[in-house]
């Protein structure tokens, strides 16, 4: 049984992204710490991407590991330029846009451009995904409407020890009654805390134990979120 997963790093304030957010400066101005846990530490614009470390690495392979295709926003897309050549994904992914375009292929990762709503992006992921995970990847807009439809089964939450006061919110605009959250298991590194919940969005009863994906029922939940590590 697949999951709709929401995972997003954001400042201890709960911003995306800084201020003036734009092409070649994607998370804006002084947003970089947000993702220091991905890319290991201080980093610029401009950087390879995914030099993690420890648990850190253990949490972006596995969930990469676990995604089946990916859903993003076309600000997002816009302002990463694509990623580049190189993305640091090789799954499908889906971008919500306004603007349509012919589908995308760069190296083993294909970009289709969805004009139709985020339902109709959400039905298209799934069907590629197979038994594997969607993963709701940002940014902050498309994570909200995602919660304000009620779909997400689980979120992922990855706060950076940085508080940036400006910038891109991500807690708001999640649709009314405000979804129920579990928490389901914290992991802690020196870049972030790595947090993990359930979601009961709208009233909506998502039967988690009967789910192959239950914390420590299946070799992808181990490995996907794994067991905290002291040294």
């Amino acid at each position: 049984m697949s999951l709709v997963i929401a995972d997003i790093s954001v400042s201890l304030d709960g911003y995306v992204a800084g201020p003036n957010d734009r092409l070649g400066h994607g998370l804006g101005d002084g947003g970089e710490p947000i993702h220091n846990w991905i890319m290991g530490g201080d980093w610029t614009s401009g950087d390879e991407p995914f030099a993690s470390t420890g648990v850190d690495r253990q949490l972006l392979e596995g969930l990469l590991a676990s995604t089946g295709a990916a859903i993003v926003g076309r600000r997002m897309w816009d302002v990463v330029d694509g990623w580049g050549d190189k993305p640091p994904w090789s799954l499908p992914v889906f971008v919500l846009t306004h603007r349509g375009q012919p589908t995308e292929s760069r190296g083993a990762t294909t970009y289709t451009f969805v004009t139709d709503g985020p339902l109709s992006a959400l039905e298209q992921a799934k069907a590629t995904a197979g038994d594997r995970n969607v993963l709701i990847a940002g940014g902050a807009s498309v994570v909200q409407q995602y919660f304000a439809e009620g779909v997400i089964d689980e979120l992922r939450l990855h706060i950076s020890p940085v508080l940036l006061g400006a910038g891109r919110r991500l807690w708001e605009n999640l649709g009314s009654p405000l979804p129920g959250l579990e928490q389901v298991k914290v992991i802690e590194s020196p870049l972030a805390t790595h947090i993990r919940y359930r979601v009961t969005p709208h009233g909506r009863t998502f039967d988690y134990d009967s789910a192959p994906h239950t914390v420590g029922a299946s070799p992808q939940a181990q490995t996907d979120w794994p067991e905290i590590v002291h040294h």
